[in-house]
């Protein structure tokens, strides 16, 4: 992967290692995006899972995944994604996926897939929060500047890399020495610039981007952060509900809660909002969370 492309245009990195290449019988192979992290980040392993499973089915557009994260992955190693087809019914279709790396299986992940019908009655009893828009609200990317000095400078390349996803958050927390806070959040997200117009591509950016942040709040009322040395923080799974379809390069409110935190795993869920109101994508995550001292 060439640095300077990530540079100059992170969305289309990420559209690029997004398109996987086919190696025959169901396999596919990835790269990373984020090639500079020491490891893996887990949802680029998620969405280039969920598009993996997509490459084998015809028709229907994902409603349902659930991931494990089994080992730490190289970024600057390629990884082997094999498709094992489950199921093709008439509605539904089920994949699993294992992704590999030097021989070793380094996550896996099963994926439903379904036809919509919007003819028959729903309801939504969640409502959006009421919360300021995205419009005036500082960036994640201003925040990390902000603090650049403070953080080793072996770290710094990689905090400041320009990124495929804009956050803004509606409560920002300090990434040094933050306040003990409430373990929620309201994040507006949005791809930096227009995606292809396929729902599967929306479907894969999203989930690469629901990896952001639900893990971090897990630490809000310890008075810490995930840049925070004194934190150990990993994902342990991550699962994913497609509702209604959405653009992703549309700002969206991902509103987010940590109900418990305890054995030093934290458990965080979240829903994702279109602009209008409307709950498109409910997400849920488990993961190593530790403060250390």
């Amino acid at each position: 992967m060439n640095e300077s492309l990530n540079r100059r245009d992170p969305l289309q990195t990420l559209l690029r290692v997004l398109d996987l290449a086919p190696l025959g019988d169901d396999r596919f192979e990835g790269r990373s995006a984020e090639f500079t992290r020491k490891r893996l980040f887990g949802g680029e392993l998620v969405a280039q899972g969920l598009v993996a499973a997509q490459r084998t089915v015809q028709e229907k557009l994902a409603h349902a995944l659930h991931c494990h994260f089994l080992l730490p992955g190289d970024p600057a190693e390629p990884i082997e994604y094999r498709v094992r087809r489950l199921r093709d019914g008439r509605r539904f279709a089920q994949r699993q996926v294992s992704a590999y790396q030097k021989g070793r299986e380094i996550f896996f992940l099963t994926a439903s897939f379904g036809t919509a019908d919007d003819t028959v009655p729903g309801h939504q009893h969640e409502a959006m929060p009421k919360v300021a828009g995205p419009e005036g609200l500082v960036t994640e990317a201003d925040l990390r500047r902000q603090i650049a000095e403070r953080v080793p400078a072996e770290e710094r390349e990689w905090l400041l890399m320009p990124r495929a996803i804009q956050l803004r958050h509606v409560r920002p927390m300090p990434l040094i020495d933050p306040p003990v806070g409430p373990p929620t959040a309201d994040t507006w997200m949005r791809a930096i610039g227009p995606l292809p117009d396929d729902p599967a591509i929306h479907q894969a950016v999203l989930a690469f981007a629901s990896d952001m942040t639900l893990l971090d709040i897990a630490f809000y009322p310890h008075g810490r952060s995930w840049i925070d040395p004194r934190v150990e923080e990993a994902s342990l799974d991550h699962a994913l509900w497609f509702h209604h379809p959405f653009s992703f390069d549309e700002w969206m409110l991902f509103s987010q809660v940590s109900p418990v935190l305890a054995n030093g795993r934290g458990y965080s869920r979240g829903s994702f909002f279109t602009a209008d109101g409307r709950l498109v994508v409910s997400a849920t995550q488990e993961g190593l969370t530790r403060v250390l001292g």
